[in-house]
């Protein structure tokens, strides 16, 4: 159970008889300020104007019930009304030596397990992956990790763009610019030329649908006749499939995302028809001006020249051709009857908060009532001059530049770092080249991911490899190094601890044994607001509670074998912490650095 749980499970007796005990419980919290508790309580204030009486009787009265001599070492009441819980030192070093056992460090999986799928990455398969999919793939991943750490059951789907428009620019450029011998030698290096040539011939500035002009009407065409099975065209498609999708493997290996399913819009393009027909069968779209349209989210299909409310989404064209749209609610069905889950997580971003809310409202009268849809949406990735990432040629940066230059500065920086601490006549590891390389892989990636994971996912934020990977802040860099670090002292101690009991004699000592007993309810919350930075935010007090220890608590040189072998405990515990927050995160650590 989690640290928080403990404490207001032993609250709860105390508010027997106030009204709504349960909402009351919720205003237990940590403390914000160490110097007046470990936790706190401040519901006395509002019971107060509900009952009419004194705040500070009423906090005196809640906090006199709370049981003292076990877990909470004192409950006293501060200021108007505030109720402020210390727990005992003795109880917190028995709960601290408890994680020492198994490798979950006391987390137990979850007593109400939930199953989810979590829609991620989602390429367009016919060029190369760009930094606008580094977002949804790191974020969805590190919600696949922890969800399924929690004891959840998680599909990851990878929900392929593969038969659209940009197809139909491969296929243009492939009948009308290509290269046979550039293609012979690199297929996927001259598909991605041809997809970033035709759009530049057809002026194609953002979304391939928003194209006009003869060249991008000719690439609809063909896009067309891929729908429409034309022979010769799906042969093309399908000889490209292997080439586009070796695009993506590289950069999915890089950033170490394992992805359960790749069901591709090809995938689902046989049940469209049908989707359609069930629509309109079960009252949920109806015929529009030649067209089929399902209503707005909010249940609503406005008249002709209406800007007031959202518009409709069109699930069938006058043509015949289907949309996106409807492709989205074929993979609801299809999820639906293959994995029956209790939730379908989205992580799209945020420009794509319209086409959700209309797609989930229509699902649920469509009859998928009983599945939580979630649209988990981020915002923008910014180059130093802060505005989005773009190539020159006009299109979105690829990814895997990015990740190179990424670990470029790592080694840059690691081989400086390295030179600095020999010239002090600081002591610095001798590392083989391959060594070195599998750092700087490590600290550059790692870099990478955390940047995107320590921001709000609603904020944009800047790619700066130089700030990603500095060994000070809130970086992964540094916690990789304050791992390192634990693991250097454990290695000069001739090996981790063996069951040698806690001792929290110095407030640092306490300070980090606290912190890492709160392990538990940092990931607790990530979860249920589906939302990575709260694990870095977690890692960053806990490399500060680590650097108080550092600062007073000498560990090898510890004034007895005792304070020692204790000391030695809470510094395995840390490593372990740090090691297992960062893979939760998707993030490498290493040994030495």
């Amino acid at each position: 159970m989690s640290l928080l749980a403990d404490v207001r499970s032993l609250v709860a007796p105390a508010l027997a008889g106030y009204p709504d005990p349960a909402d009351l419980l919720l205003l237990v919290k940590p403390a914000a300020d160490a110097k007046n508790g470990d936790f706190q309580a401040n519901m006395a204030m509002a019971l107060g104007k509900k009952l009419g009486r004194s705040p500070k009787d009423i906090a005196s009265e809640i906090a006199g019930r709370v049981p003292t001599g076990g877990m909470v070492q004192s409950a006293t009441v501060a200021g108007p009304g505030f109720i402020n819980l210390r727990l005992s030192d003795t109880w917190l070093a028995d709960r601290l030596h408890s994680l020492t056992a198994g490798d979950r460090l006391g987390i137990a999986p979850t007593a109400a397990p939930r199953s989810f799928i979590i829609d991620l990455s989602g390429p367009n398969v016919a060029k190369p992956l760009h930094v606008g999919h580094l977002r949804s793939t790191v974020i969805g991943d590190a919600l696949v990790r922890l969800l399924r750490f929690l004891g959840h059951t998680v599909v990851g789907d990878n929900h392929l763009g593969d038969w659209g428009t940009q197809f139909g620019i491969l296929l243009y450029g492939y009948k009308h610019h290509r290269d046979d011998g550039a293609y012979a030698a690199d297929p996927v290096r001259e598909l991605a030329r041809l997809y970033v040539h035709v759009r530049n011939l057809a002026k194609v500035v953002g979304d391939e649908d928003e194209g006009t002009g003869d060249v991008m009407e000719a690439c609809r065409q063909e896009t067309a006749k891929l729908h429409a099975g034309d022979p010769e065209t799906v042969a093309l498609w399908q000889r490209f499939m292997p080439a586009c999708l070796d695009m993506l493997t590289p950069i999915y290996d890089r950033l170490g995302v394992r992805i359960d399913h790749a069901l591709g819009e090809s995938f689902y393009n046989p049940m469209l028809p049908g989707v359609v027909a069930d629509l309109l069968a079960t009252g949920v779209a109806r015929e529009s001006n030649g067209a089929v349209v399902v209503p707005n989210a909010k249940g609503v299909v406005p008249e002709a020249g209406d800007t007031t409310e959202e518009p409709p989404a069109l699930v069938r064209k006058r043509d015949g051709a289907f949309t996106y749209t409807t492709t989205d609610f074929a993979t609801i069905k299809h999820r639906a009857e293959t994995w029956q889950p209790d939730a379908m997580l989205y992580v799209v971003d945020a420009r794509q908060a319209l086409h959700f809310r209309t797609l989930f409202a229509n699902a649920r009268r469509w009859g998928y009532d009983r599945v939580e849809f979630q649209h988990v949406m981020f915002g923008s990735i910014l180059g130093k001059d802060k505005r989005p990432l773009r190539t020159r040629d006009g299109g979105v940066q690829e990814l895997l530049p990015l990740l190179d230059e990424a670990v470029e500065v790592a080694a840059r920086k690691y081989r400086q770092s390295l030179d600095d601490r020999r010239a002090s006549g600081r002591e610095a590891p001798e590392l083989s080249a391959e060594e070195e390389k599998q750092i700087a892989e490590a600290v550059g990636i790692g870099a990478v991911k955390y940047a995107d994971l320590n921001q709000n996912r609603l904020t944009d934020y800047v790619f700066d490899p130089d700030r990603m990977t500095t060994a000070e802040g809130n970086t992964a860099t540094y916690m990789q190094y304050a791992y390192a670090r634990c693991r250097a002292i454990i290695r000069k101690a001739g090996g981790g601890p063996t069951g040698a009991a806690v001792a929290l004699g110095h407030p640092a000592e306490r300070a980090l044994a606290l912190q890492l007993l709160r392990f538990e309810d940092a990931l607790l919350a990530a979860a249920a607001e589906l939302a990575p930075h709260q694990v870095t935010a977690y890692l960053w007090d806990t490399a500060k509670a680590l650097n108080g220890f550092y600062e007073n608590c000498p560990v090898l040189t510890a004034d007895t074998p005792e304070s020692k072998a204790s000391r030695l405990v809470l510094v395995d515990l840390t490593a372990r912490t740090i090691k297992a927050a960062l893979g939760l995160l998707g993030i490498q650590t290493v040994e030495r650095m």
